[in-house]
């Protein structure tokens, strides 16, 4: 178990936990090496940390960090430390979508359809990359601070998955693959437009028909068939979801986490406050005049002084 102010792996110090879910506790890291903050989790194995587990944690993790996307968490580093596998992966302060569903409500079409472009996005490029997420759900979609959005844990199994968003296949022995994730994904995006999964909690009830997707209804409910083999490919699906947007990218900052820590920047020493201008005098014009009469009688007494000194010494 980490605890505040471990240093895992003798080098990524654990600071404070920032997120809890089937996965594990999320801790916010910071990389000694690179001086930079990062996430970190044990990585859940089967019980009883058996090499073979442990093994095999290592391995999704090390396929994780294939994975190059802008819509998908980066993976930086995959280590032991004694019994447990751990994970470090690039930071970014968000929340996940299921708490910003419960929060603030479902989302609009358009926002559900900008939302799918780059979820699917994401997963084609670890499909791409040999790897397939296997338990999308709104709790793994990260909604960014700036608006972005993050999938994460794509390709762990370690913590096993929802049913509601997991497709019908796997549940009769399919091997997981690319119409897997498009299930997973078609799920996810109907409980955000929807409120609700579209087979229920448990994802044993029949499928509900949409009643807020709208336009957007005819490419979930594809996504949704039952045979894998009918699904549209993540490619198609991107298309249907432009054609949605038009183009806008109806995006969504989500209030969330507090700030990232920082560690303050070096500053140079400020000068020495300047003294503060002496007010400026202001003389009336018949004051001015005095002044001069005035000055102008001291020069001619001292010249006529002057004057008579000389006469003396003739």
């Amino acid at each position: 178990m980490g605890t505040e102010g471990a240093l895992v792996g003798g080098r990524y110090r654990l600071d404070q936990p920032i997120g809890r879910g089937r996965a594990g506790i999320v801790w916010l890291a910071y990389d000694t090496q690179l001086n930079r903050t990062v996430a970190a989790k044990k990585m859940p194995v089967a019980p009883g940390h058996s090499e073979q587990s442990i093994a095999a944690a290592l391995e999704e993790g090390r396929a994780a960090m294939r994975i190059q996307h802008a819509c998908a968490i980066g993976v930086y580093d995959v280590l032991r430390d004694g019994p447990d596998p751990w994970v470090v992966m690039e930071y970014v302060p968000s929340r996940n979508m299921a708490d910003f569903l419960t929060e603030y409500g479902t989302l609009t079409p358009d926002q559900t359809a900008f939302l799918g472009i780059q979820l699917a996005s994401a997963l084609a490029a670890a499909h791409r990359a040999g790897v397939v997420h296997r338990g999308l759900e709104p709790g793994n979609v990260l909604l960014a601070d700036d608006g972005g959005v993050k999938i994460t844990d794509i390709g762990f199994t370690g913590a096993g998955f929802n049913p509601a968003y997991r497709a019908p296949e796997l549940s009769r022995g399919a091997t997981a693959a690319p119409a897997t994730d498009a299930f997973s994904l078609g799920a996810t995006l109907y409980t955000a437009v929807e409120g609700v999964p579209p087979y229920g909690d448990h994802g044993g009830g029949p499928l509900r028909q949409p009643e807020k997707a709208g336009v957007l209804a005819p490419a979930l409910m594809k996504l949704l068939r039952e045979d894998p083999l009918s699904r549209p490919t993540l490619g198609d699906s991107i298309t249907s979801f432009q054609a949605i947007t038009q183009g806008r990218q109806t995006a969504f900052i989500p209030p969330t986490a507090p700030a990232l820590p920082t560690v303050p920047a070096f500053r140079p020493p400020s000068p020495p406050p300047r003294p503060p201008k002496q007010p400026l005098v202001r003389i009336s014009p018949v004051r001015a005049r005095q002044l001069i009469l005035a000055t102008m009688a001291v020069l001619v007494a001292a010249a006529i002084g002057i004057g008579v000194t000389q006469l003396l010494f003739l």
